[in-house]
């Protein structure tokens, strides 16, 4: 898929080196299509590192994808200068006056934080409520899963023994669901998070549907009122040494963290991590886009069905 991204991103080079179709804007605008408009909330601290990882992950369907990445106002991130803020976001106020095919709502590092003491948590959940009505589908992952499942469909979190971080084994269900298909009977998937969400609350809860499920993660694909939001309870988004990064990270700071699972050769963090997740997470945004916002999306918003 031919992502459409301003020709300055930083990231837009590391793309290129990786064979992956980056548009520019003078190509874009010659070619006689619809392209898909996907709005980005990157909560994530370490923003770059985000946009790369999406923008990868966005890439492997025939579709025209224009990404325009926001941020909250309320919250000044600290990791990320503000050139780079100032030069590649947008804020919501810029974005809310039209109609969006797809959003996707990012995980943060906030979780052991009641949601309501979050500082942009009243920003969030504006956004949550406008896009009802202005996104076709929305996209939730980690923490941003959480906070939608909360937020929309009134599922609370509960703190975890311990950090849940490493490579984990999942189950599909409902197998005959366009989110998954294609998908193996198992998969390996991502996570790093010291929060959950009750299996038991999601699966009484009619509006929702769990497509994929671990023992050891709880339920990981979560489908709300028939693909109008979806959530990931995981990262499948996260590169091969994401993972490596936070534990030498938490290392460094005297956490003294758990080795995360399933994820060095011997579990040797002396050794490089393997990847053994890109091709579901691939096919699972591809099967978002595919099937729940180009499908879904009128092809002129201001005509009604």
């Amino acid at each position: 898929m031919p992502i459409k991204i301003d020709n300055d991103l930083p990231v837009k080079k590391i793309l290129e080196d990786e064979n992956i179709f980056v548009m520019d804007e003078h190509r874009a605008t010659t070619q006689d299509i619809r392209p898909i408009d996907i709005l980005i909330l990157n909560l994530m601290p370490l923003k770059e590192d985000t946009e790369l990882q999406l923008l990868r992950s966005l890439s492997n369907t025939p579709l025209q994808v224009n990404i325009t990445f926001i941020r909250t106002m309320s919250y000044e991130s600290k990791h990320t200068s503000r050139a780079h803020l100032e030069r590649f976001y947008s804020n919501f106020s810029n974005v809310r006056g039209r109609k969006w095919d797809g959003l996707i709502i990012t995980g943060a590092p906030v979780e052991t934080m009641p949601f309501e003491e979050v500082e942009y948590w009243p920003e969030l959940t504006e956004i949550m409520d406008w896009s009802e009505e202005n996104v076709t589908s929305t996209f939730h992952i980690c923490w941003g899963a959480q906070a939608g499942l909360y937020y929309r469909y009134g599922i609370r979190k509960y703190d975890l023994p311990a950090k849940l971080s490493g490579i984990y084994k999942h189950y599909t269900i409902h197998k005959s669901t366009e989110l998954v298909r294609g998908f193996d009977d198992t998969f390996l998937a991502p996570h790093s998070r010291y929060t959950g969400v009750s299996r038991d609350a999601i699966m009484a809860n009619r509006h929702l549907k769990v497509c994929a499920d671990s023992e050891i993660c709880g339920p990981y694909i979560i489908i709300g009122d028939g693909g109008k939001n979806i959530f990931v309870t995981g990262h499948p988004e996260y590169d091969t040494v994401t993972l490596d990064q936070e534990y030498k990270r938490d290392v460094a700071k005297g956490i003294n963290p758990a080795i995360p699972v399933n994820y060095y050769p011997e579990d040797d963090p002396r050794h490089s991590p393997v990847k053994s997740w890109r091709c579901h997470a691939n096919m699972l945004y591809s099967n978002w886009l595919n099937y729940y916002v180009y499908q879904q999306t009128p092809y002129d918003w201001t005509i009604k069905a």
